[in-house]
């Protein structure tokens, strides 16, 4: 190998770098998609948020996931919204919310790990009662094809790690 050649090498090497640092954003979530296993919440208290976004979907959808989940679920600690209003209502000093979370990134990218505004609303939320995991039911959406029954994006966050541990698309 000439001189020129073993100049060259670091140059080659460099530039191959760049064009794999340069590769494509994950791929969004496609609809009926999932990622990770449904965790086994059994025995933990799990805080079931209200759907983030309904876009479209007649009657109350958090009623039927909230159905859906007690009587699937059993052996968990289902926590609603409406635990948290009544915890709220006696601890009126802190900021915690269950609706109009910031969860646009859920719609966008792959999520590993939950970070700032969005984890430091579910820590508050979830401190509040107690529980050591969230179901996040990020949106509700009428299918594309007439006749389907409505789509949904969930996830379920470890809320003191911050982890991601299972996704749904619709």
């Amino acid at each position: 190998m000439s001189l020129a050649d073993r100049a060259r090498v670091p140059l080659v090497v460099l530039m191959a770098s760049v064009l794999a640092a340069c590769g494509g954003r994950a791929a969004l979530p496609e609809p009926g998609s999932t990622r990770g296993v449904a965790p086994d919440l059994r025995g933990l208290r799990v805080l079931l948020l209200p759907v983030q976004q309904n876009l479209g979907v007649a009657g109350d959808p958090d009623a039927e996931l909230a159905y859906g989940l007690r009587e699937r679920g059993q052996g968990v600690m289902w926590i609603s919204a409406v635990d948290v209003k009544e915890r709220m209502a006696r601890s009126p000093g802190t900021q915690a919310r269950t609706r109009g979370l910031p969860v646009g990134v859920f719609l966008q990218a792959e999520v590993d790990r939950v970070g700032d505004p969005l984890y430091g609303e579910l820590r508050r939320t979830a401190a509040l009662v107690s529980a050591e995991a969230v179901v996040l039911p990020v949106q509700a959406a009428l299918a594309s094809t007439p006749g389907e029954d409505p789509r949904g994006l969930a996830s379920a966050v470890e809320e003191v790690a911050r982890t991601l541990l299972w996704y749904v698309g619709g």
